[in-house]
């Protein structure tokens, strides 16, 4: 172990009992580089913050273009920041209409505490209704939406009340009532394995939702950005949220979260009282340059169309394996589940691939699958890297 190895298990809080321990000194493009000269294939693209790879230049180029106008300066909504401004603009014209205020927040977790509290604000009501295997962060207010309920009982009482529904069952939507303030959804489910709904599920959800005068907030904080092979999840559903809450791929690399809603909604956060949600550094002009500079070359190379021609080519390559320590193979775009028969061998899997140069990882509220979210701009040669790994860490795990 490094010096800097060792600080890191001395002076910086732990949050698994066996961390990987990679030192990573540079990444380029798919890969990360370690103090060794290992290069290991980034098949997880940062959890989906870097769809465009590790030193994107024009995104490298608008951080040092902002960073020489100036850093912070004051960003909720009181200064006009020409980035910020101009991602709010670019956002909104993405998404669909009536989508059309964005706020900014450090972090997809504050977007969801951020949405929380317009829902409750809006509505006068108090009640969330969340799914099974969701995840939406870890502030109190998100962690209690989770749908592993491991991971909220080991925190106490959490905000509330929440109501969790089955995921895709469109038969318990009826307990969504005039309680209701909120349902907050993933429109394909990453922590909870990878989980991708019927379109008549998440159509009977809205419908559902306008019976009940409920908002229905959709987490793309993973999904969008062209992960699941279209700009944003709810392209594949024909549904358009009352509010969309964004992040990871939002900010180029940086730290940046978001939530768009119609006007007289986040309105709400103006008056009564004014400031009603503040941030000091949410849509820093730093992270927003980022952010635009990213998402336009997403539009400009039509990454999404390329995310979903390359996703379907991954999941075709898993299926045709016929590994019998697979259970199935699910995606959409550039995210795909892969459940193996019990989660020691989804660790094993793991482990093993990391061995052979390529980083993939688990899910958090479904153990025994382990996902793959590679960068938007991964070359053919890179998936056949990645898949010499898989190969050969299937070979070990049968041992």
């Amino acid at each position: 172990m490094t010096q800097l190895g060792d600080y890191f298990r001395r002076n910086l809080a732990q949050t698994s009992d066996a961390p990987m321990g990679l030192e990573i000194t540079r990444a380029e493009g798919s890969w990360l580089i370690a103090s060794d000269g290992r290069r290991y294939l980034d098949f997880i693209a940062g959890i989906g913050v870097s769809a465009l790879g590790h030193g994107n230049r024009e995104v490298l180029d608008a951080i040092a273009a902002q960073a020489q106008r100036h850093l912070h300066v004051m960003v909720y909504g009181e200064y006009v920041i020409e980035s910020q401004v101009m991602l709010a603009r670019r956002l909104t014209e993405l998404l669909p209409r009536p989508l059309e205020r964005v706020y900014f927040t450090n972090s997809g977790a504050e977007a969801i505490e951020c949405a929380l509290k317009v829902a409750r604000k809006f509505s006068g009501r108090a009640g969330f209704v969340a799914f099974d295997g969701a995840y939406h962060g870890d502030t109190m207010g998100a962690l209690a939406l989770c749908g592993n309920r491991a991971m909220r009982d080991a925190f106490g009482a959490l905000p509330g009340p929440v109501t969790h529904l089955p995921f895709g069952d469109a038969s318990a939507l009826g307990k969504i009532d005039s309680t209701i303030a909120a349902v907050v959804v993933e429109p394909v489910q990453a922590e909870g394995g990878v989980r991708i709904p019927e379109e008549s599920f998440i159509r009977a959800l809205r419908e559902r939702c306008d019976c009940a005068g409920a908002l229905l907030i959709f987490d793309e904080v993973l999904t969008g950005f062209g992960r699941t092979g279209k700009m944003f999840a709810l392209e594949h559903f024909g549904v358009v949220p009352d509010i969309i809450v964004m992040a990871k791929a939002l900010g180029g690399g940086l730290p940046l979260g978001a939530l768009c809603s119609r006007n007289e909604v986040l309105g709400t956060l103006s008056h009564d009282p004014p400031l009603g949600h503040i941030t000091t550094f949410g849509g820093h002009p730093l992270s927003c340059a980022a952010g635009l500079a990213s998402v336009n070359v997403i539009v400009r190379e039509r990454l999404c169309e390329r995310a979903a021609t390359m996703g379907k080519e991954i999941v075709r390559r898993l299926t045709e394996m016929r590994a019998p320590e697979i259970a199935a193979v699910r995606g959409l775009g550039m995210l795909v589940g892969i459940e193996f028969r019990d989660a020691s061998l989804a660790h094993r899997f793991v482990a093993a691939t990391l061995a052979g140069g390529v980083i993939v990882n688990w899910t958090l509220n479904a153990d025994q699958v382990v996902r793959l979210a590679p960068v938007l701009t991964v070359s053919g040669d890179e998936i056949d890297f990645a898949f010499g790994a898989i190969r050969k860490a299937l070979d070990e795990i049968r041992r």
